[in-house]
């Protein structure tokens, strides 16, 4: 296996349409690392470059401490998996995991060898091996397109959203079957998915891109709880995050986050905690925004408690998600999502009251959208 380093890598398109702007990353030796980003962000440019599929403007590629440039695709000695499978509908399943080797003259026995441990590893029966991809199901089809993979023993995996043309229990099954390769192989590997769950539950570490470029690079905790801008915090989290405009001032027994919009007058406000005043000091009286995930957000039928942390909304969606409840709520400013126990079923129309855990709420710079507390 091998590292990966990419260098200032950009891919700019005649006319002159930027789809990667200086991508710089380093994917350790043996380390799952997953590009995510919403359609046209650039991740399947970056990971195509790295593939030599897509030729590259500017900057270099490193595999195994050796520029790869000006190498073709077979040189690189990695291996691709895509989201269509690109199976031969003319050959076996078998033929299909073996055709790469027999290009290149392996022996036959070697072959055989390589094909049975690849689908012993993915629990392909002989049966399956038998088949033509059209006898196949999704879920098979994807198990022989890693397989083809898996025999050439690359120095790198390679995988462009291989679950997205999946239904949605088999995405979940083959996402914990890759989780399960992976600790097997112990490969480097780059996983490219639009489908941030994806993401949270494979990584070692995820690269969350944007129009071309990184946004920020940390472990799945690391970018839920530590989002360096308000656009990581909207994308990573399922609902996600949820955003109020406002401004810091100052009120009776300390700063408050007063929410509001341009041209309307102030809706709720909620107390900062003295523990990330100094961080928003500088913002006194200018716009910020207030971020909180639905799971720090309290909806019950308002009781006067007493609470620095209290506002009103009113419900207009209600999900019932089995284990948990979404509430999609609004303060006559802005809209949000609450996640509530099961048990609690408030009625659309009804006046909440709402309390934010203020312990694990966000900030962010209205005007750069970047994290200030």
């Amino acid at each position: 296996m091998a590292a990966i380093v990419l260098e200032n890598v950009c891919k700019v398109y005649p006319g002159g349409v930027k789809a990667v702007d200086h991508v710089s990353l380093e994917i350790r030796d043996q380390e799952f690392v997953v590009l995510v980003g919403p359609s046209g962000c650039g991740k399947s440019t970056t990971l195509r470059m790295i593939a030599g599929l897509d030729e590259i403007s500017s900057g270099n590629v490193y595999i195994d401490g050796r520029r790869v440039n000006d190498m073709e695709a077979k040189d690189r000695d990695i291996a691709m998996v895509f989201q269509n499978y690109a199976l031969y509908p003319h050959m076996t399943a078998y033929e299909n995991m073996a055709f790469g080797l027999k290009m290149r003259k392996y022996p036959k026995a070697q072959i055989d060898s390589r094909v049975r441990e690849a689908a012993q590893i993915l629990d392909i029966t002989d049966e399956q091996l038998g088949r033509k991809p059209k006898a196949l199901s999704g879920g098979q089809r994807q198990r022989i397109a890693v397989g083809r993979a898996i025999v050439r023993h690359p120095k790198a995996f390679l995988f462009d959203e291989p679950l997205s043309n999946l239904d949605a229990r088999m995405r979940v099954e083959m996402r914990a079957e890759l989780s399960k390769l992976r600790l097997r192989l112990r490969a480097t590997t780059i996983y490219v998915t639009h489908d941030q769950v994806e993401a949270m539950t494979m990584g070692d570490r995820i690269v969350v891109m944007k129009d071309g470029t990184v946004q920020q690079v940390d472990d799945p905790l690391g970018l839920y709880d530590r989002p360096r801008n308000q656009f990581v915090a909207g994308f990573i989290g399922s609902p996600p995050m949820n955003f109020f405009r406002g401004a810091i001032e100052r009120r009776s027994a300390g700063w408050w986050f007063v929410e509001h919009r341009i041209g309307l007058e102030a809706g709720f406000a909620v107390r900062l905690p003295d523990s990330i005043w100094n961080k928003l000091e500088a913002y006194v009286d200018r716009p910020v925004v207030f971020g909180s995930r639905p799971e720090d957000v309290s909806a019950r039928p308002w009781a006067d408690d007493g609470s620095d942390s209290a506002a009103w909304a009113r419900v207009e969606v209600v999900e019932p998600m089995g284990a948990e409840t979404y509430v999609h709520l609004n303060t006559g400013l802005h809209s949000f999502i609450a996640r509530v126990p099961p048990q609690d079923r408030p009625t659309i129309g009804q006046q909440l009251g709402i309390v934010f855990d203020m312990r694990k709420c966000h900030f962010f710079d209205a005007a750069t959208e970047m994290t200030i507390a």
